[in-house]
């Protein structure tokens, strides 16, 4: 019999994410993964995964598991309040739980999404080489619903740390943005960067980090559909940028001003709605 875990309560919103699936943008399939892959990577050293391991992405936190068979588990991401058969226990480093005990996860005070990383990695079906759940195809599983159950692979020794800081969630961001492909539908495009200021978007999600505040000016009217990036920065004709994250569409007809750092990426999507973005052009 597979060990497993029951899902008593997802939270606003429990998603199975590994790496992803990158390299299908010709079938329309986005890379989807975690939004923030370094703490989905450290969840799964600490329980002794491989890097490459399913394991559960929380929107803001909120989950109530309960093991099903002994097991490791390591939360990680912004700082959170982790219970063990209510108990206070540490994110951020491995924890045991015996059969039948139950794991509750709080809220962040930062940042929006934990992960959840369980010995063995959560083993669902992989679909074209992930196990990830992409919210725009419908690929992978589904958004996991209350009560659900989830089997385990087989696991390793926990790996442990010594200090494993928490990510921090800044109130403000300044990110780094290579200009084009198509920075020349803009009026001096990195000047407008450089000077503008934006906030997130509340309608921000997985696809994209919605940016509210200045206008940028671009020409008037649209290009043929082409290739989309993640972390490419697309204006509409509003004068407002989306950032594509994971689960972006793989073509788009809108400008490309530029194209975020990847390494910056994990905090955009760790943004609240309300947090101020600036952006910072490169060469």
């Amino acid at each position: 019999m597979k060990r497993s875990v029951t899902v008593i309560r997802t939270g606003p919103q429990a998603l199975v994410q590994d790496l992803g699936r990158p390299g299908h943008a010709h079938l329309g399939v986005p890379p989807s993964g975690a939004v923030d892959p370094d703490s989905l990577k450290l969840a799964n050293r600490l329980v002794g995964n491989r890097e490459t391991a399913a394991g559960l992405e929380l929107l803001l936190g909120g989950a109530r598991i309960t093991a099903e068979a002994s097991c490791t588990i390591a939360v990680t991401g912004p700082a959170v309040r982790v219970w063990i058969d209510g108990k206070l226990a540490d994110s951020h480093q491995p924890v045991h739980l015996a059969k039948g005990s139950t794991l509750e996860i709080g809220t962040p005070d930062t940042g929006l999404r934990n992960y959840l990383a369980i010995s063995g990695g959560i083993d669902t079906p992989e679909e074209l080489g992930s196990r990830s759940t992409d919210l725009l195809s419908g690929i992978g599983p589904d958004p996991l619903r209350d009560h659900d159950v989830l089997e385990l692979g087989s696991p390793g020794p926990a790996a442990g740390a010594d200090v494993v800081p928490p990510l921090r969630a800044p109130q403000e961001l300044h990110v780094p943005i290579r200009l084009g492909p198509r920075d020349d539908w803009f009026d001096d495009a990195e000047t407008q960067l450089r000077q503008g200021f934006w906030t997130v978007s509340d309608r921000s999600n997985r696809v994209g980090v919605r940016l509210g505040g200045t206008k940028l000016n671009r020409r008037d009217g649209e290009i043929p559909s082409e290739g989309m990036i993640t972390g490419a920065v697309q204006v509409p004709p509003d004068g407002q940028p989306v950032v594509f994250l994971n689960d972006h569409p793989t073509t788009g007809g809108y400008p490309v001003i530029g194209v975020v750092d990847r390494d910056h990426l994990r905090f955009l999507g760790q943004a609240r709605p309300g947090t101020s973005v600036r952006f910072r052009p490169i060469g």
